[in-house]
């Protein structure tokens, strides 16, 4: 090969070669087969369920515990995969009351983290790191996608959204850390491009063929490339191309190995999610499951967050026959005709979650179904949207953990259990070991 002398060696040129690197894992032939091809067992997964507003808890509370628990109106559309569902009842989750009015954004921000957020409008945000990314941090390089935050409405995580709170804790769920919220996908199209990179669902085997010959030539060319420059670099830029080396010689082992992609992961043609993409909130929404469930199918992502509104979201219902703001109808102040409408709105946002619950359950995996293998939560900032209460909170918790949960079941705390302790618990279940989570978790949930 020839030789170039260290004045052409720019910055231009390597990372010309790092973007053939970096371009692979967004290929729909890697990931997805490396995890069914080399794991012995299916894998582990966490979903987290955000709906805004609260619940209206008369209508939510089943009023038989145990296994054979009966099912309120807003439950009833789990009526077929309840045996997969647990009801807790009875946890709280102390950090979310805010200082002051602020009760939506306390409340989503410490959603997930079960920290107490600091009181903020400007840049100063500070909350903790969600139990999401804590098992993305542990056990995300399994994967293209270490997570993925979906949702369905969006909006930048700048300036005052509740009460001198940042829209940062009100329009994100997922934070990598103290100041850094994760932004999230709220387009269906936008997720099945980036999940998916342009591929072809009705490509042939041949033309796959084609493809992992074209990818393995072009990591060929960059080995090569980098390989050339390590005499002429200096000792830490030695030791970073040598890691980049050790990636690409990875990525090389797992094309060799890649037959045909498994049959239980089918990219769909992008069309078929196109044609569902529009303003029509049901549509949208159904989109985004069916792409987050093909997501953990292909084995792209294992960690999964879903914000079904915004914090104190203001979305009209009108698709249902229920006029007027979400949020301003939370604010029921005890009218009968506030309550009908939330049990209608909050019934449907469980139909969603049972759709989801549903189609994990019809994925047939190691140890039984994909729900069996994985842990789905569902739950909202506050318990009731008029009283702005943070204890006794609405939570449901489906699948069976890998066989770390025994679902099917209403059960009732009498000793005020936190969010910091049920993420303990999910966190054991993926095989992440924690002693504390947040500012006030302790102990796995007992129970479950």
């Amino acid at each position: 090969m020839k030789r170039r002398s260290q004045s052409q060696l720019t910055r231009r040129r390597f990372l010309g070669g790092a973007g053939a690197m970096i371009a692979l894992p967004v290929l729909e032939s890697i990931a997805p087969s490396r995890g069914y091809a080399q794991a012995t067992s299916a894998p582990r997964r966490l979903l987290f369920f955000y709906v805004p507003n609260g619940i209206h808890m008369p209508s939510w509370t089943p009023q038989r515990s145990g296994a054979d628990y009966d099912l309120p109106l807003i439950l009833e559309p789990l009526a077929g995969i309840s045996h997969q569902v647990n009801v807790l009842t009875g946890l709280d989750n102390p950090p979310a009351n805010p200082d002051g009015p602020g009760d939506h954004a306390a409340g989503t921000a410490s959603f997930l983290t079960a920290t107490h957020v600091r009181k903020t409008s400007g840049s100063d945000i500070q909350n903790g790191i969600s139990v999401d990314q804590v098992a993305a941090n542990a056990l995300g390089s399994a994967t293209r996608f270490p997570s993925l935050q979906l949702g369905l409405e969006g909006g930048a995580s700048v300036g005052s959204c509740d009460s001198g709170y940042s829209c940062a804790y009100t329009r994100n769920i997922s934070w990598a850390g103290p100041a850094t919220p994760l932004p999230k996908i709220i387009d269906p199209q936008l997720l099945f491009d980036r999940l998916f990179g342009g591929a072809d669902g009705a490509a042939t085997a041949e033309q796959i063929a084609r493809r992992r010959h074209y990818r393995t030539s072009i990591l060929d060319y960059v080995k090569d490339e980098t390989e050339d420059l390590i005499p002429r670099l200096g000792y830490r830029d030695q030791l970073k191309l040598d890691e980049y080396l050790t990636g690409l010689r990875a990525l090389e082992t797992q094309i060799e190995s890649i037959e045909v992609a498994p049959s239980t992961c089918s990219v769909p043609d992008r069309d078929t999610v196109a044609s569902r993409q529009s303003s029509d909130v049901p549509e949208r929404t159904r989109s985004m499951i069916d792409l987050m469930v093909l997501a953990m199918q292909c084995d792209l992502s294992r960690f999964v967050t879903f914000m079904l509104g915004n914090a104190g979201s203001n979305r009209s219902y009108d698709f249902l026959g229920v006029s007027g703001s979400h949020h301003s109808i939370s604010h029921h102040q005890g009218r009968a005709d506030n309550f009908a409408s939330l049990e209608v709105i909050d019934r449907w946002e469980v139909e969603q979650y049972a759709y989801l619950l549903n189609r994990m359950n019809a994925i047939a995996e190691d140890g039984g179904t994909m729900l069996d293998n994985s842990l789905v939560l569902f739950s909202s900032e506050i318990e009731d949207g008029d009283y702005h209460r943070h204890s006794n909170m609405p939570v449901l918790l489906a699948g069976g953990g890998g066989g770390s949960v025994t679902p099917g079941r209403h059960i009732v705390y009498q000793d005020a259990p936190t969010f910091g302790d049920l993420y303990i618990s999910m966190l054991n279940s993926v095989g992440v070991e924690m002693e504390s989570f947040g500012d006030d978790g302790t102990r796995p949930l007992s129970g479950l």
